[in-house]
């Protein structure tokens, strides 16, 4: 990352961590060719709008290893995000999420192979680690899949490190703790809760409240990606992006309150709370290996965090985005 004249990829910029992502290597100055998921809207999701001399926006799907090679070709960093993230619509449809976060991986690393590339970034989640076994959760933390989705990242990651180990392909893969944030889906849990209470709600539909989450705020998340792809030395390795506290989602939401000035009640809907030994009960990141590798550390309070997506999600034009009353998969 190092020399800008060449082009980095990000799969999956249209979405909520993607978009960021990009902003933030376009103000960085880098040159970056993001795709969006195609559909026949012509919809670039979080990048409509976006406008930067630097931006080429392609539309496609990572489950053609042709099209991957395509828009691989060129480019000197991957940072790989695309992915289907919702837990509970893995329950429903898990094979789709074989074929986009197993497959899509296994086709993005034959690209990345094939281009020749300088290093890709392939993206994990906290959830394969399932509910701690002790805390904090370090990257030698036992796997236990606890959902399809958490079970698809496992293999994923799993694709991934047999290319550094079989091919020697430059893998880094991020591990992101729950990062939260403007333009976050509303199948997360501070989204949900922050845009029925914007929208007039006061009796406010939850899960359940007893897990733990080790929150980062977005500009975090993206940071340590882009300290992730610029570090020497780190191929082969999975790497934590955490905060190394916790606060359960009771405590969260007892603090969303407070900052929005809402007096509600919280009210368990029984659609939004996964099978018993699913739910992953409490997380907790070790970032000590991304803070001695590359120097990174959070920079945003949960506090500063949650008080800038407020004032994001309580925008109008952004509130109307969401569809509060419906419980979003």
């Amino acid at each position: 990352m190092k020399d800008k004249s060449k082009t980095i990829l990000v799969t999956g910029a249209d979405g909520f961590i993607g978009s960021h992502l990009t902003e933030m290597l376009l103000a960085e100055g880098y040159k970056v060719r993001a795709l969006s998921y195609y559909n026949s809207f012509n919809n670039w999701g979080w990048l409509e709008g976006v406008d930067h001399p630097a931006l080429e926006v392609v539309s496609g799907d990572v489950r053609d290893p042709d099209f991957c090679r395509h828009i691989t070709s060129g480019c000197g960093t991957v940072f790989h995000l695309a992915a289907l993230i919702a837990i509970p619509y893995s329950y429903v449809a898990p094979d789709s999420y074989v074929d986009t976060n197993i497959r899509g991986t296994l086709n993005m690393c034959q690209a990345a192979r094939d281009a020749g590339v300088e290093r890709i970034v392939v993206t994990s989640t906290s959830e394969v680690y399932g509910t701690a076994q002790y805390v904090p959760i370090p990257e030698t933390h036992p796997r236990q899949p606890q959902s399809p989705y958490s079970a698809t990242k496992i293999g994923a990651d799993a694709i991934a490190m047999s290319f550094y180990n079989a091919f020697g392909l430059p893998v880094v893969i991020a591990r992101p703790f729950n990062t939260y944030g403007p333009r976050q889906s509303a199948r997360a849990i501070i989204p949900t809760i922050i845009s029925q209470i914007a929208s007039g709600e006061r009796r406010i539909k939850v899960g359940d409240l007893r897990p733990t989450r080790d929150f980062n705020y977005v500009t975090d998340t993206c940071r340590g990606f882009m300290a992730l792809g610029a570090a020497s030395g780190i191929e082969g390795q999975d790497i934590n992006i955490a905060t190394g506290t916790e606060i359960s989602m009771a405590d969260t939401l007892g603090l969303i309150a407070e900052l929005m000035g809402a007096d509600v009640e919280y009210v368990v809907d029984q659609e939004r709370l996964r099978p018993t030994n699913s739910e992953v009960m409490r997380l907790c990141g070790d970032s000590t290996r991304i803070r001695r590798l590359t120097g990174w550390q959070p920079e945003v309070s949960l506090e500063e965090g949650l008080r800038r997506t407020i004032e994001w999600f309580t925008e109008p034009d952004n509130l109307a985005r969401y569809k509060s009353g419906i419980y979003n998969r």
